[in-house]
């Protein structure tokens, strides 16, 4: 979370930061996790980057990301988002591509790069947790997240902000149900929650076609200091421009 990011979001949403003023529509704030709170996204690239050396005799590293990505999509629905996962689609990529001729070496070495994926220290974001603190004295503050339960669960108790929430949700999916239902049970409903992430795909639509409050706070250098701005109906939280992998991929939380 930028700078910039965090002071669109406090600036207009903590009372003490608006001299006591406060959109009384919501009640109930969610963060994403991985990537909005946390980095993420940067392990993966450089497990990928691992991965496309130890295959480098057998493909080209473009090639290999090609295959790795649609090994991923193509498993969701059995390895769901996540570590493991990923994993998983590596060594069957490797297999494919080295047509089933992979050395036991390598595949060893994969499962090593998971493992120290799954054994990584949590980074927090910058200012994340200054966010959090400061919206949590005022509203009710959610994680939610999906991905690898056992997983999710670590980097949150690494993290040391899992007792600054009033509600902790570790989901198989985003989308527009699953919001409905977390923001009735631990809010007001949708029509008063704000959803606060990094994903296009998880974090923004789908708490729109759920019903809720749309306060957009891009900080993209060329927009100026990211000031939010109302927008009818749905919520968001847009970060500065950042590399995204193509949307399908098993990772993002």
């Amino acid at each position: 979370m930028t700078r910039t990011g965090l002071r669109a979001l406090t600036g207009t949403l903590n009372p003490a930061a608006t001299g006591g003023a406060m959109d009384r529509r919501i009640t109930t704030i969610a963060f994403d996790a991985d990537d909005t709170l946390w980095q993420n996204e940067t392990f993966y690239r450089l497990t990928q980057e691992r991965f496309a050396a130890l295959l480098a005799r057998h493909v080209e590293k473009d090639r290999l990301h090609e295959r790795l990505l649609a090994a991923e999509r193509r498993n969701l629905g059995r390895y769901g988002f996540g570590i493991k996962g990923f994993m998983l689609s590596m060594i069957e990529t490797a297999i494919e591509v080295t047509e089933e001729r992979v050395p036991a070496g390598v595949i060893g070495e994969i499962i090593a790069a998971g493992q120290e994926m799954l054994a990584h220290p949590i980074e927090l974001l910058d200012h994340a947790r200054e966010a959090v603190e400061a919206l949590a004295a005022d509203y009710r503050v959610l994680l939610v997240t999906k991905g690898d339960l056992l997983d999710q669960e670590r980097k949150l108790a690494q993290s040391g902000l899992g007792d600054m929430f009033h509600a902790v949700e570790i989901v198989s999916d985003k989308n527009a149900r699953v919001y409905d239902r977390i923001f009735r049970r631990h809010g007001d409903g949708p029509e008063r929650a704000l959803m606060v992430g990094n994903s296009l795909k998880s974090d923004v639509l789908p708490p729109i076609e759920a019903g809720g409050i749309r306060r957009a706070c891009p900080a993209w250098p060329h927009l100026g200091a990211g000031t939010c701005r109302s927008a009818g109906r749905a919520s968001a939280l847009l970060h500065p421009a950042r590399p995204v992998r193509p949307a399908g991929a098993g990772r993002e939380a």
